[in-house]
């Protein structure tokens, strides 16, 4: 709880029941109860000024305190009748998932939502996770917040350093200083790569951005059975870790307990909670019954192409689309039809739908538990509930034939074969899998628009729906709203409904204006089919773009898959473009190109994007994507080749700790070993779906490497060490070029060969050649850890974690020569054509369940 005042006008006033300190157009009124200077005294304050200054001491004070008068300061609270708000953002799912536009999938809560409420179907996310995020939380541009693409790929540019600046508070920070209890479950996908260690910065963290409590993981995916996660800073390890627990029930557990607590302390204290379950994000990780349940209906026995005409049939039937909508042929340029699948792909492909609808259908089921909890503590009612289906279309990264493992790709491996993926068929969607589904499922949950997540000029990529239900104010239950809408407005609506204005400074600092339009007069049933107030809106992706002007639709044609991830980049973005027009007030799927009919309108509306990128942060714009993951960024580790530990240490994040890829290095460890010999993990990296681990099995040293899942590269020492001092070192020599040679047209020098030499006191003991190496990342979600291994092993068949070292670690070293790149070289690689992992690397690895 907070106890402040706005000033001290409102002292000097003797906490006047009403007074106004803003001009009418800003103020909100300010509003005190009980008696002025005692404990239960509230007030609410005017918001331009957060946190509210604190207030002159309104008491009397003498030599004695018999003859002098206390005064407690008021209890800051929200205006009068502010409901609770519960804001859901569900991950990577198109407008074709729910049953509530029309999907097969059942989502019953959100069908409740709907129908207690209202539904939305023209709602629009950016095409991608945390900038969609990001737009979410401060009601601002993704560019304008610096989230221009995810934390991953961020570049040294404001709008794309994955940094939101001090002059654009989040909502969690507007409504906290305003009294409301503030909290934020599971995916945290804006706390930058560079800043997730555990010792901070923490001003980017959920906590660090207003919000009270957070319970979650940060970064874009988590394995939903081993999450990393996070108790505000603290990690959680280990977890509950009954048989079978899963995150999607773990979080609803934890938020049911969290509102529980909240109510029973102070239950008069609104609450404002973003609820964002991982699901739908690879890993697709529903519990085994809720995949039995799906399996049981058949939904996808017939294939994409009749599931994306059911679709659409029950959209029309609902009436969440036009009766006119057209459904464009399916793309057989990039996606075969399903009668020309083999059976044996058919199998396959059935269980990758099945697992991520399971996934879908258990997380809304899920949803509805924290629903429920709400309606029981009799607080339904004036809660605000915004329900939205996707932070961008339905994820295609799994490519055209899916994966059991989503780092495979990320490393360039986006076309396993579907014989050497049936090696995981019975554990699809359990731990030991990281999957990922077939991109035609993909453009059948999209219906009906075309495309997918990333692609920003598309509807398939940005087009998104939507339920509220706030039962004191929205009668029109079970009413469709049309208007045009963008993840930007959710925070205008927000405070518009609290009667909270937006800040004009916060901790000092003025604040840049708020970006989006507020849609609360969609709430009242006369307004149902008002004009959009809504009328301009920009949206760019990796170098696609588009432009909506009241109804037009100027759009970049889609030259990348979103599987295409390492082809060379555009090098003109804004001008090297086939541009295409579209009508929306008459063609809602976006499937009728009139750009040859209207040429001044295309000229038009690309001058106006222009003014609207050069306005939002949006230049300099770049194409590439793959490149940008290895481009360098200020992390911990920056600028650093060594790297000296003397204690056992786990939870550093990929992104703050050192990077060993595409490089030469030098581990070395000094141990002392214990009577009975030692066992354990002396340093690891990543997990089971791709990293490496240092580690003594049965007293012998090991090194390993884990290449996504597919092979397993390891080093042995034949004998057992004796017990004492020694020193252990394995030395990799890359086969990369040197400073100033990498050849980047073909990005060649990353991924390539290597020899790894284990040596035991100055001895070698094993020494053999790596024929590829991971060009891009480690499992991202997996940490790096000294002394033991928490969440995945990286390799089952040796250990399980946390396999913790039992010699006594002295000294741990790590030396690492990676090339210099310079500014030319980082443009090369960004223009670049081809990682060096083939097209098919499959034939040089023993891929299964190790």
């Amino acid at each position: 709880m907070r106890y402040r005042l706005l000033g001290h006008v409102a002292c000097a006033f003797g906490l006047a029941s009403l007074v106004s300190l803003a001009s009418p157009a800003r103020a909100a009124e300010i509003r005190t109860t009980g008696t002025p200077g005692a404990p239960d005294a509230t007030t609410t304050i005017d918001g331009r000024q957060l946190p509210a200054p604190d207030p002159q001491f309104g008491g009397e004070i003498k030599d004695d305190a018999l003859n002098s008068k206390p005064w407690w300061a008021p209890r800051i609270v929200p205006p009068k009748g502010a409901p609770n708000i519960l804001l859901i953002i569900t991950d990577d799912a198109g407008f074709g998932v729910p049953s509530t536009f029309g999907g097969v999938i059942p989502t019953p809560t959100m069908d409740r939502i709907a129908n207690d409420g209202l539904r939305y179907n023209n709602i629009h996310s950016t095409a991608l996770c945390s900038p969609s995020r990001a737009a979410l939380i401060t009601g601002r541009n993704h560019h304008s917040v610096g989230f221009g693409v995810i934390s991953e790929q961020s570049t040294g540019f404001p709008g794309y350093n994955s940094i939101i600046s001090k002059d654009k508070a989040t909502i969690g920070r507007i409504l906290r200083d305003n009294g409301y209890a503030t909290a934020w479950f599971g995916k945290d996908h804006n706390t930058p790569a560079f800043a997730a260690s555990s010792v901070g910065p923490f001003d980017q963290w959920p906590i660090g951005m207003g919000f009270e409590y957070f319970y979650g993981f940060v970064g874009g995916d988590a394995n939903q059975w081993q999450p990393n996660l996070f108790r505000n800073t603290t990690q959680i390890y280990p977890f509950e870790g009954k048989p079978g627990w899963n995150l999607v029930t773990g979080m609803a557990d934890d938020a049911i307990d969290y509102l529980n607590r909240l109510n029973q302390t102070l239950p008069d204290k609104p609450f404002f909670v973003k609820y964002a379950p991982g699901a739908t994000h690879a890993p697709h990780h529903p519990t085994k019954e809720w995949v039995d349940k799906i399996s049981a209906m058949h939904l996808f026995d017939d294939g994409w192409n009749k599931l994306r005409e059911k679709i659409f049939e029950n959209q029309k039937r609902l009436g969440v689309i036009p009766e006119n909508t057209q459904l464009e042929p399916w793309p057989t340029e990039i996606l075969p039809n399903w009668d020309e699948v083999p059976p044996q792909d058919r199998k396959l492909f059935i269980r990758q739908a099945d697992v991520v609808a399971a996934y879908a259908a258990y997380n809304d089921h899920e949803i509805g538990r924290v629903v429920q909890a709400i309606e029981d503590m009799g607080k339904l009612d004036n809660t605000l509930i915004i329900y939205i289906n996707g932070d961008n279309g339905t994820s295609a990264e799994g490519g055209p034939l899916g994966t059991p493992n989503e780092v495979a790709f990320f490393n360039g491996i986006n076309k396993m074969p579907t014989d050497v993926q049936m090696k995981w068929y019975d554990v699809w969607g359990t731990e030991q899998t990281y999957n990922h589904m077939s991109a035609g499922w993909s453009w059948a949950f999209d219906t009906p628009f075309t495309w997918f997540k990333q692609n920003a000029s598309r509807l398939g990529g940005i087009g998104q729906n939507m339920a509220v239900s706030w039962p004191a104010r929205i009668t029109d239950k079970g009413g469709l709203r049309q208007q045009f809408m963008h993840f930007i407005d959710v925070v205008p609506t927000i405070l518009e409904v609290t009667r909270i204005p937006a800040p004009d400074m916060v901790d000092g600092i003025k604040q840049a204006p708020i970006e989006g339009t507020s849609f609360a007069y969609t709430f009242d049933k006369e307004n149902a089919k008002a004009p959009s107030q809504h009328k301009v809106q920009y949206f760019e992706m990796m170098g696609q773009w588009a432009l909506y002007d009241d109804g037009w639709l100027l759009s970049t044609k889609v030259n990348r898959a979103p599987w295409e991830a390492f082809g060379a980049a555009n090098p003109d973005p804004l001008n090297n473009q086939v541009l295409e027009l579209y009508d929306l007030n008459t063609d809602f799927s976006q499937s009728q190109n009139v750009a040859d009919k209207h040429p001044d309108k295309v000229a038009q509306l690309k001058e106006a994007f222009i003014a609207e990128a050069r306005k939002y942060q949006v230049f300099p714009m770049d194409a590439s994507v793959a490149a940008r993951i290895v481009a360098p960024r200020p992390n911990i580790t920056a600028g650093r080749t060594e790297f000296t530990y003397t204690m056992p240490m786990v939870g550093l994040p990929q992104g703050d700790s050192p990077s060993i890829l595409n490089s030469s290095y030098t581990i070395t460890a000094d141990i002392d070993v214990p009577e009975g010999g030692g066992e354990g993990m002396i340093l690891t990296s990543g997990g089971r779906f791709g990293g490496y681990g240092f580690y003594l099995l049965k007293g012998k040293p090991v090194f390993l490497w884990n290449l996504v899942d597919l092979k397993r590269v390891k080093w042995e020492g034949a004998d057992a060490l004796a017990p004492g001092r020694h020193t252990i070192e394995f030395d990799f020599k890359y086969d990369g070029l040197g400073v100033g040679t990498l050849a980047f047209n073909n990005m060649s020098g990353l991924g390539r060969p290597g020899t790894g030499t284990l040596k035991v006191d100055g001895n070698t003991v094993a020494t053999q050649e790596m024929q590829r190496t991971l060009p891009m990342i480690l499992q991202w979600d997996e940490s790096f850890d000294i002394g033991s291994d928490t969440l995945t092993g990286v390799n089952d068949a040796d250990y399980q974690p946390p396999f913790a070292l039992t010699a006594k670690l002295i000294k741990l070293t790590l030396k690492v020569d990676r090339p210099t790149l310079s500014q030319e070289d980082v443009k090369n690689l960004q223009n670049s054509e081809a990682v060096a992992v083939d097209g098919n690397p499959i034939h040089h690895m023993q891929p299964g369940p190790q």
